[in-house]
């Protein structure tokens, strides 16, 4: 499904208007991740994977698969998903209500289409995403297995082990992001417990590292399809994604505040000023 950069710019700026409106409707939910990684899921989404909604199985077999190891941006997954076609958008008016499908963090237990596990316990996603690569080359399936996980999330140490392991068995495809926005819920990276230089990290585990700014679409396009190219190697791929939380919105942005507190109806009003309607809201 190719589109324009214009029109993938258009779509997240949809994209970022149902964040808000989802976080404040529920007065619960993670708007500074979701705003900071739009960009990236619909890119990702719109453009780069290789899976139709229609012919979505849990399997993921002939099926490009992507997961969201940091599930508590979970609004950001459930805009696209629904934008992209995988259920009703009219759907997303339910995130965070009882008997919702749209739970605060995702799960395969409601059947909602495009969802494959469980996610939000923060450090298991990248073992997953390893477990379906391997798969999927037990499979002779050629596909790719893209993960998500935020830079607070490498303080789990599965993490690390994880990427122990897809390294020295050449996971080579499979493509890992890291949301680096330097933020966690509790301050900044650098005060709670400091990554230090994370892309010589990730070539000590074997790891192939590639940068980009994930809050500029032509630029973020253009890496991830470099990623694809990239991958059958020998070596699985990590992006280091710099983003800014609560992008779009600018009482959000340059603050860890808006990790997980939902904005009241001033602030919503202010936020949705700032982001235009492009595909039209929910």
């Amino acid at each position: 499904m190719k589109q324009s950069v214009e029109k993938l710019e258009q779509i997240a700026a949809q994209v970022r208007r149902d964040i808000i409106r989802m976080v404040h409707n529920a007065q619960s939910g993670h708007p500074g991740g979701s705003l900071g990684c739009a960009d990236f899921m619909t890119a990702l989404f719109f453009e780069i994977m290789e899976a139709e909604p229609a012919y979505f199985t849990q399997s993921g077999h002939d099926e490009d698969m992507f997961f969201l190891s940091n599930g508590h941006i979970s609004p950001v997954l459930y805009s696209v998903m629904a934008r992209r076609g995988y259920f009703p958008i009219s759907e997303l008016a339910t995130f965070r209500q009882l008997g919702t499908r749209l739970q605060g963090h995702p799960t395969p237990v409601e059947k909602l289409p495009g969802i494959r596990v469980a996610s939000g316990s923060l450090g298991q996603g990248v073992s997953v995403a390893i477990g379906a690569a391997m798969a999927k080359k037990a499979d002779n399936d050629t596909h790719t297995v893209f993960v998500l996980t935020g830079d607070g999330e490498l303080e789990e140490g599965q993490i690390w082990e994880a990427l122990l392991f897809a390294g020295a068995k050449n996971i080579d495809n499979m493509i890992l992001t890291v949301d680096y926005n330097k933020k966690q819920i509790d301050g900044s990276t650098d005060d709670v417990c400091n990554l230090g230089d994370l892309k010589t990290k990730f070539e000590a585990f074997g790891f192939t590292v590639l940068e980009m700014n994930g809050n500029k679409m032509a630029e973020t396009v253009a890496i991830l399809q470099k990623a694809k190219i990239m991958l059958g190697q020998g070596a699985p791929i990590a992006i280091l994604m710099h983003t800014e939380m609560g992008q779009g919105v600018n009482f959000m942005m340059g603050t860890h505040k808006w990790h997980g507190s939902p904005p009241n109806d001033e602030q919503a009003v202010s936020a949705l000023s700032q982001l235009p309607e492009t595909l039209g809201d929910y």
